[in-house]
């Protein structure tokens, strides 16, 4: 029986082994294929390149978005950032989803908004509109107060209200870099039939703000921000550059994407009923445009950044990767449809079964592995040697993968120049395995076991606002 026993542990370690041999094999592809293409994109969009299409008449207009709900603390400065941005033709769309915090009394305020008729179409179907505001200092501003619908209902809205063929939504605590839109907006002027793109998003915990701008980039003080730091080079710079270059991006951050207006309309806007409506939006997109064999793109723009609040306690951190987890679960159910047909290109045989076994399923095959052969180790039903080799292929691989986001980093775009801050970046992709991977992990696994029992809901989310001089 205890033979039995035995070998049964050794084959169920020698999967969880296999799956982390494969999912950093994987992250290993992805570094390698991101290196080439960094690269190429870098020789590609010089200065020069991106002044030609700045001053191009083909460069579309575009309209930013920027749902807002109890955003006191961080939207006078995120506001001035949008209306400092560097674009031929823009507007900026705020719309308040029922805030019960000051947040459109601070606007009225800092941008001497004055309420104004709703006059306009509304093609997607929303929670009612209550006013409308606009600016005579800055007419490229407006401001809709709604009925509390949520971030998609909210987001609608402000498509319902743009007046351009481009919509960029972003949240309203974020703040882009001046050249954000344009970088974002190169694909559109490239090819015609690109749908969507998205940029990358970075940690402005630590940094200063002045005027709505980053002045100065340092770390955070927090180690929880600063393991996110690597957390998003590693997902941005890796994972979504080669998911880009294979046109099986499945994700454009909700914090910062550019969308053709009429495909939103198209495919019915974004999605009420998910938590993981930016990765729902993208995958309905795709999942459209294959039905009806049209050509197309989703791109990811590694250069246009935006600069957003990471959470710094354990409760927000753990409520915020609870939600992405239960909507990547929500997204992949609904399109499961797709799910490794060749008929929906890369997404279908790949995006689609990488998601669901490594993102979705992941928590579930990790805690397993590691529960399993802690207690199998400690009553000697396996081999200690066995579980030193797995305790590598889980820990050590993965903090090259993090040391080689890093390096990806310095070569291509440089956001923390000094040598300190590299080193410490460097440190952190070790340390991070030994405590905060096992963590967000089990996060992701309650995330998990709430999408089973269908809980709703978006957990807590508070801001103390950006540094300042």
């Amino acid at each position: 029986m205890r033979a039995w026993v035995s070998q049964g542990l050794m084959v169920f370690d020698l999967g969880v082994l296999a799956y982390f041999l494969v999912i950093n094999l994987l992250y290993l592809l992805f570094s390698v294929v991101a290196f080439f293409s960094l690269i190429q994109h870098r020789r590609r969009w010089t200065s020069r390149a991106l002044d030609v299409v700045m001053r191009s008449p083909a460069t579309p207009a575009i309209s930013v978005i920027a749902p807002a709900y109890n955003e006191e603390a961080t939207i006078e400065q995120s506001l001035r950032s949008l209306l400092l941005l560097n674009y031929p033709q823009f507007e900026v769309v705020v719309v308040n989803d029922g805030s019960k915090d000051k947040t459109v009394e601070k606007m009225v305020a800092a941008f001497g908004l004055m309420r104004a008729p709703v006059v306009y179409q509304q093609p997607l179907a929303t929670k009612p509109v209550q006013a409308l505001y606009r600016s005579l200092d800055h007419p490229d501003l407006v401001v809709i107060d709604k009925a509390n619908g949520g971030k998609a209902d909210a987001i609608n809205a402000g498509i319902n209200a743009a007046r351009y063929p481009l919509v960029c939504v972003i949240d309203a605590d974020s703040i882009l870099e001046p050249e954000a839109l344009m970088r974002a907006a190169l694909p559109f002027v490239e090819n015609p039939d690109t749908l969507a793109t998205g940029g990358i998003i970075r940690i402005v915990n630590g940094c200063t703000v002045e005027d709505g701008r980053v002045t100065n980039i340092d770390m955070p003080a927090s180690w929880l921000a600063r393991f996110q730091v690597v957390e998003y080079l590693r997902a941005f710079l890796s994972g979504r550059v080669f998911m880009s270059a294979a046109n099986a991006l499945l994700i454009i951050s909700g914090a910062f994407g550019l969308f053709r207006r009429d495909a939103v309309i198209e495919v019915g806007g974004f999605r009420h009923d998910t938590i993981g409506e930016d990765m729902e939006i993208v995958a309905r997109l795709h999942r459209r445009w294959r039905d009806t064999n049209r050509p197309y793109r989703v791109v990811f723009q590694p250069d246009p950044v935006c600069w957003t609040e990471a959470p710094e306690t354990r409760k927000i951190l753990a409520s915020q990767r609870n939600r992405w987890q239960r909507g990547t679960c929500q997204v992949l159910s609904y399109h499961m449809a797709m799910m490794g047909r060749p008929k929906y290109g890369a997404v279908g045989w790949f995006a689609m079964p990488y998601f669901l076994i490594f993102e979705a399923a992941g928590p579930l095959i990790e805690v397993a592995g590691y529960l399993v052969t802690l207690v199998a180790v400690m009553f000697g039903l396996l081999d200690i040697v066995f579980a030193q080799l797995l305790f590598l292929a889980a820990v050590v691989f993965g903090a090259m993968i993090s040391m080689t986001s890093v390096l990806l980093e310095e070569m291509s775009f440089r956001r923390y120049p000094k040598v300190r801050h590299l080193l410490l970046l460097a440190a952190i992709g070790i340390i991070e395995n030994f405590g905060y991977r096992q963590l967000t992990t089990y996060w992701r696994l309650k995330g998990v076991i709430d999408f089973l029992r269908n809980k709703q809901g978006w957990g807590v989310m508070t801001r103390k606002g950006f540094a300042k001089t």
